[in-house]
């Protein structure tokens, strides 16, 4: 398949399986960031409740940035990854102090926001502001890997980029990605599963056994309020993934312990 026929097959395909979402129907910059940033490893049919609970909490970038960080995280809950919470706080915060609550438009002041990388700048740069980037995430991987790449085991995003650019829509780049993810996802449903050719491909650890899953617990049980260390300890009755997932917590500043308390950090 050459470039052009692959362009109006996309478009075809955008068509057909177009899905609704509440960022796609109000693109402004905050809803966009928030939900690129609740997307990463978690599917979009978890997604959607918990963008509108926390968009319904934290209507703005301005009621985000001020919010206190434990409240974040308590909305942030069931998503994991809390990292990820901490890292669109901030960002808030860097919009409203930096830039007086309006959205940079340039990619390296977009990347300068934590927890934002190339990739998630150019889709805020492509969907907000229908400027035509490049990026890339998994379900563009997917299609153009099956498209493209079919006889290759591995590929590089530095060999992929210059395809993408090539076939980005110029005109209507928002519309163009949101075809490609949707036809992305569609492939992955009917079992194409592709990314593994991916040089940067990382098989994410499963959830059950790990100190992730413990971490996630602790901070469920903070969410509810302050608990002394000894309460805390005892939810979890001598796990041995209690003290890693607690030190990480205090590391990555998601939690404080204060005397005897532990609380989520303010």
């Amino acid at each position: 398949m050459n470039t052009q026929d692959f362009k109006e097959f996309i478009w075809e395909k955008g068509k057909e399986l177009y899905r609704t979402m509440p960022w796609r129907e109000d693109t402004r910059p905050y809803y966009v960031l928030v939900s690129e940033i609740m997307l990463q490893q978690t599917q979009v049919e978890r997604v959607i409740p918990k963008f509108e609970a926390f968009i319904r909490q934290f209507p703005d970038v301005t009621s985000l940035a001020k919010a206190p960080l434990s409240e974040v995280l308590a909305a942030w809950s069931g998503l994991g990854y809390n990292r990820r919470a901490k890292f669109l706080h901030q960002a808030a915060k860097m919009v409203v102090e930096t830039y007086h609550g309006v959205f940079p438009r340039i990619q390296a002041d977009i990347t300068a926001l934590p927890g934002v990388g190339v990739n998630t700048a150019g889709a805020l740069l492509a969907y907000s502001f229908n400027e035509p980037v490049s990026f890339i995430e998994t379900n563009v991987r997917t299609v153009y890997f099956y498209h493209f790449f079919s006889d290759q085991d591995v590929v590089t995003d530095a060999e992929l980029r210059p395809l993408v650019e090539d076939t980005v829509d110029q005109e209507h780049p928002r519309e163009w990605y949101w075809a490609l993810m949707d036809y992305g996802a569609y492939l992955k449903r009917k079992g194409v599963r592709l990314n593994s050719k991916s040089h940067h491909y990382k098989k994410q650890a499963p959830l059950k056994g790990s100190v992730r899953e413990v971490r996630g617990q602790i901070l469920r049980q903070l969410t509810s309020g302050t608990l002394t260390r000894e309460a805390l300890e005892g939810v979890f009755k001598g796990d041995i993934r209690f003290l890693p997932a607690l030190n990480g917590l205090l590391g990555d500043g998601l939690i404080e312990i204060v005397g005897e308390d532990v609380r989520l950090s303010a």
